[in-house]
């Protein structure tokens, strides 16, 4: 693909049209599908089977931040379609797990207006603050394209995932990652949280929980950058929490 820039842009386009496909299946899942309540006692089958799908999509995270895994994708592709390969894998895995996820019965919550209403504009807040920080990082760059783009255009910027800088630049100042802040405020802030989005939402945010030391051991080799930006904002998630 790197000797056609022709298709590499359009498979870097296509997967970022995928990217936004699968967050919107992902919203309509949530909000429609997982908000039936199911009838019926919990049982450990569905609930087993829900943190499987969700640990197999989440493996792959850890899988393409090895460098064999990366080398070979940079090998069968190009470095430009290193990032929009894995864009493409992470889209359709969400889909999937989306489409596959187990229901599971009964509520924990079920709260009426009007204070469903907060709960509405606090959902809303979560989701302005994922696309705030996203739109910092550069939307473009997150979805694969800025790499395909700024390879056949001189004038176009670098792309950020290959600059050492952090910014403190809007949700940036508050949190080192608002972005999952923004989702845990969004799967949680729901007026019927039915059994089947808890466990969702709780597999995810364990998930995010347990990746951050991680990526933030990856993101301190950069020449002492992070350890900066770590003493200018100290917290991780929640201002003066944690």
């Amino acid at each position: 693909m790197s000797h056609q820039p022709a298709a590499a842009r359009a498979f870097a386009w296509a997967g970022a049209g995928l990217f936004v496909a699968s967050l919107g299946y992902f919203l309509f899942t949530y909000s429609i599908t997982f908000a039936e309540i199911t009838e019926g006692a919990v049982t450990p089958d569905p609930v087993a089977i829900d943190i499987a799908l969700f640990s197999v999509f989440a493996l792959h995270h850890s899988i393409f931040a090895r460098e064999r895994i990366r080398a070979f994708v940079r090998r069968q592709a190009s470095a430009q379609l290193e990032r929009s390969v894995y864009v493409w894998v992470a889209s359709l895995m969400l889909i999937g797990v989306c489409y596959a996820w187990r229901p599971v019965a009964g509520a924990l919550w079920q709260v009426s207006a009007p204070w469903s209403w907060l709960l509405i504009a606090v959902q809303v807040f979560g989701a302005w603050l994922t696309i705030r920080s996203a739109a910092v990082i550069d939307p473009l760059d997150l979805a694969g394209v800025r790499q395909v783009l700024s390879t056949s255009n001189s004038q176009l910027p670098t792309p950020k995932s290959e600059v050492v800088e952090f910014k403190t630049e809007g949700p940036y100042g508050w949190v080192r990652h608002p972005i999952y802040a923004g989702w845990v405020i969004l799967v949680f802030s729901v007026g019927t949280m039915t059994m089947t989005r808890f466990v969702f939402a709780m597999v995810s945010t364990v998930y995010l929980l347990i990746a951050i030391p991680f990526e933030e051991r990856t993101l301190q080799s950069h020449a002492g950058a992070y350890e900066d930006y770590k003493r200018r904002v100290p917290w991780k998630l929640i201002p003066r929490v944690y």
